[in-house]
């Protein structure tokens, strides 16, 4: 049985380091599988743990120069006895995936932890801890929190980098560039003469270079110990070239042709400091785009308020379990997921659902962790806690579509492993061709075009093309209620042609509703349609069934309060009868007003434009005569026409597969306007429904919502699951809509289309990019137009083209839904209640 383990990993700047980590992690005997993001910064291995352990993982990364994030904590452990006791707790911790090391005291009573916090909290150690029969007393913070300083951290070591950088560059670059200027230039060598001034820029350059700069070598040095160069050994050759040039021109100048002892300091100085810059305003970009998972990281709770013995306790989020009563006051975040026992409220669930009005909350209704109680005070009994929640859920299912690697991405760092070592041989013919070619001084030529090359050319924006957009559009995605359970959903999803709804649960509320009462009064029957139907609904009141509900709901919605009922009886597969106020009501099909010689003939047209639409007909005799006719139907989601209507407009084909009978599946396809209808389909046979529509040539989305909709939600190119469904379907679902409203697909298109759109021209920016300037920077302009690029210059457009890319996938955080979710879905056609024509 494999496990996946996922860890942070510093220290990659390009797609280079992606696939250097990838191929260390897959060489590791009992590596199935390794992904690597650049933009998140995480690893997501796929490994036999018979035969690699977590610390095997981190040696291999270790050893390819980079470091893996890991976080140490300390757990108080209470009820240990002996040392059979340490070793029981021992081994029930690094049972946990992401465990690294776990080492327990007895005499402290504490857990020494090292784990990854990619893959596991101490929340997780404790509850591990607390099965094993011992009592967890404390736990550190959670490993986002550690990622995130980890995060800030980088971003404060770059900011004084840059700093430093800058104090040292900027008068740097002063005395290279005004000694060349006229009366300036003469002023300066009044001072010093001008190889004085080249010491002066020695002196300047030299922190700058290996101070600053000293990443560059780190990293550099390791890309190229393990023969796979990246950006970090670019720089490091061209700052390196600069410098020490620089360096032998001034110490012995006598070893160059002549005319060819130039210094080149301020280049080597501007260099680093403008690609330190570049990282710097990379690393607060990057931040951005992973601010959807922050703010559902904020949406948790810290502690929660819980009954304990009759008394009111706050305790942290970690203490709370499965069963205890947590009281929620107004204004404040419900801290788990529960079920309300006492009191009621309004909700704000537009985290989780997108829907923006309140929903009310009684006794029984489920609540979820992390939505907001709005006016009243209750108490719920907590359900899931922890990593059960919803919340949590919804943060893992994002963190690992951000995490996860669309094909396109593949391609792109296949492209990125032998770019480096091409551009490398690339600056190297480049200096051979103008060492012996180039007018004089030849040599001065090829340094500067070759030294150009190495710095213009730009892996990282291959790298971060993707990834960056990637996880923008999932987190833009999560805002909106749209869940893409995989990264690759995002691109597949923006290929399909045709969308397959289900109609019960997905396209139709998924419930009976009554949407018709007509009355058929006499002069001996009850007046009016209300008092009729108080007396349906008290009959229907004690039967079970979904109609009956129906009816009796239909009823308390207008106001009517119902009566006491007596003598009830059911005949099954017929109908209900019940004495309600002296009055005897019999409800049921036709066959069974036939059977009680209930005369239905002024019924029959009415009852043909009822099946018509999709409604079944029931009627009501009171006292033996006709009183009502009740249509009740599984009405379409309020904006379901609306859904497929859009569908159409961005040019898919929609189809409705169902169970049902022809002729109800004919009249709610035409209310709610799909172009095909496949209908009597049964639950096994629906798979088999979305492979025909593929062997046609088609890319299809299936839309379920229901427990036999998983093999065709698997099935599908992409299966979208309805979020107020069951977990089977959720858990086959590529795409995940959490309020239940379809239009949800159509924002769910729209943000794809958009998501791949911002991929491509990243791509087109960072491949355009780097095929076109190439050249220049190796002087392809100079024969034409006599001009060579300067190395700084090519340092600065390597920092632009990163900085293009994240910034363009940021504007993904722009993007608005074309269409906006209803508060909450119900029955589009309203109840009618109405006195016969007869």
């Amino acid at each position: 049985m494999n496990s996946q383990l996922t860890f942070n990993i510093q220290g990659m700047t390009c797609a280079s380091c992606v696939g250097r980590v990838e191929r260390a992690l897959k060489k590791v005997p009992g590596v199935e599988e390794s992904t690597v993001n650049l933009s998140t910064e995480k690893a997501k291995v796929l490994f036999d743990p018979q035969q690699v352990s977590p610390a095997d993982l981190l040696s291999a990364v270790d050893a390819a120069g980079y470091a893996p994030l890991v976080q140490e904590a300390e757990i108080g452990v209470g009820g240990m006895t002996c040392a059979s006791c340490v070793g029981r707790v021992e081994r029930a911790i690094r049972k946990l995936p992401g465990v690294v090391e776990a080492s327990v005291n007895l005499a402290t009573e504490k857990a020494s932890v090292t784990y990854l916090p990619g893959s596991l909290t101490p929340a997780a150690i404790a509850g591990a801890i607390e099965k094993a029969g011992y009592a967890a007393k404390q736990a550190a913070a959670g490993g986002e929190d550690l990622e995130r300083a980890a995060r800030l951290a980088e971003i404060a070591n770059l900011r004084h980098m840059v700093t430093f950088a800058a104090v040292f560059t900027v008068p740097l670059f002063l005395v290279a560039m005004l000694k060349f200027t006229p009366g300036v230039g003469e002023a300066m060598l009044t001072l010093l003469s001008e190889r004085g001034w080249m010491w002066v820029e020695f002196v300047l350059a030299t922190p700058v270079q290996f101070y600053a700069g000293r990443r560059f070598y780190r990293s550099g040095w390791a890309e190229i110990r393990h023969l796979n160069p990246g950006m970090s050994s670019l720089v490091m050759l061209g700052s390196s070239a600069a410098y020490f040039y620089s360096v032998l021109a001034l110490v012995v100048p006598t070893i160059f042709p002549e005319g060819s002892a130039t210094t080149y300091f301020e280049a080597a100085g501007v260099i680093i400091t403008l690609i330190l810059l570049g990282r710097y305003l990379e690393a607060i970009a990057k931040g951005r785009t992973s601010e959807a998972i922050k703010k559902l990281i904020q949406l948790q709770a810290k502690t929660a308020r819980v009954l304990k013995d009759g008394e009111e306790v706050e305790v942290p989020i970690e203490a709370v379990v499965p069963g205890d009563m947590v009281l929620i006051r107004p204004g404040e975040r419900l801290p788990v997921d529960g079920r309300v026992t006492e009191g009621s409220s309004y909700v704000d669930e537009s985290m989780i659902t997108g829907e923006p009005i309140p929903v009310e909350k009684r006794p029984g209704d489920e609540v979820v962790g992390g939505t907001v109680n709005k006016t009243g005070a209750f108490t719920a009994e907590a359900t899931r806690v922890g990593a059960d929640t919803v919340l949590s859920q919804i943060i893992k299912m994002v963190e690992e579509a951000q995490g996860s690697k669309p094909p396109i991405q593949k391609l792109a760092d296949r492209i990125a492993l032998v770019f480096v070592p091409i551009v490398i041989a690339g600056a190297l013919i480049t200096f051979g061709i103008w060492l012996y070619v180039g007018p004089a001084p030849a040599l001065s030529y090829a340094f500067v075009a070759s030294v150009s090359v190495l710095l213009i050319a730009c892996p990282c924006a291959m790298g971060l093309a993707t990834p960056t957009a990637i996880m923008v559009g999932t987190g833009k995605g999560a805002e909106m209620g749209v869940l893409f359970r995989k990264g690759t959903a995002l691109e597949a999803l923006a290929r399909i042609d045709s969308v397959i709804l289900d109609k019960t649960g997905t396209l139709t509320l998924g419930r009976p509703e009554m949407t018709d009462f007509l009355h058929y009064g006499s002069a001996d029957a009850p007046d009016g349609s209300s008092e009729t139907l108080r007396l349906v609904a008290a009959a229907e009141s004690k039967s079970e069934h979904p109609i009956a509900e129906a009816i009796v709901q239909a009823a308390r919605d207008r106001g009517i309060e119902i009566p006491p009922v007596e003598n009830f009886q059911a005949e099954p597969g017929f109908g209900i009868e019940a004495t309600v106020d002296g009055h005897l009501v019999q409800i049921g099909a036709d066959r069974y007003m036939t059977t009680l010689g209930v005369d239905l003939a002024d019924t029959g047209e009415r009852a043909k434009e009822l099946a018509d639409e999709a409604k079944s007909p029931l009627y009501a005799a009171v006292d033996g005569k006709l009183a009502a006719m009740i249509a009740v139907a599984d009405p379409l989601k309020e904006g379901s026409p609306q859904a497929v209507a859009a569908l159409h407009g961005l040019g898919f084909e929609v189809a409705m597969l169902t169970g049902d009978n022809r002729r109800t599946a004919d009249a709610i396809a035409r209310l709610a306007g799909v172009d095909r209808v496949m209908a009597e389909v049964l639950p096994d046979q629906k798979a088999r429904e979305v492979k025909r529509l593929q062997a046609e040539g088609k890319k299809v989305a299936f839309v379920g919502d229901g427990i036999n909709d998983a093999p065709a939600l698997a099935q599908a190119d992409v299966g979208i699951a309805i979020g107020t469904g069951t977990d089977i379907a959720i858990e086959a679902g590529d795409v995940i809509l959490m309020s239940g409203d379809l239009r949800g697909i159509v924002n769910a298109s729209s943000l794809s289309k958009r998501t791949l759109r911002t991929i491509w021209y990243n791509f087109f920016w960072a491949y355009a990019y780097n095929v076109t300037l190439i050249p220049v920077a190796a002087g392809a302009f100079y024969p034409l137009f006599g001009l060579l690029l300067n190395p700084m210059l090519a340092a600065a457009a390597m920092s632009i083209s990163s900085l293009f890319v994240v910034t363009n996938s940021l504007r993904l955080r722009s993007f608005r839904p074309p269409l906006e979710s209803t508060p909450r879905a119900s029955s589009g056609n309203p109840i009618t209640l109405a006195e016969s024509p007869a």
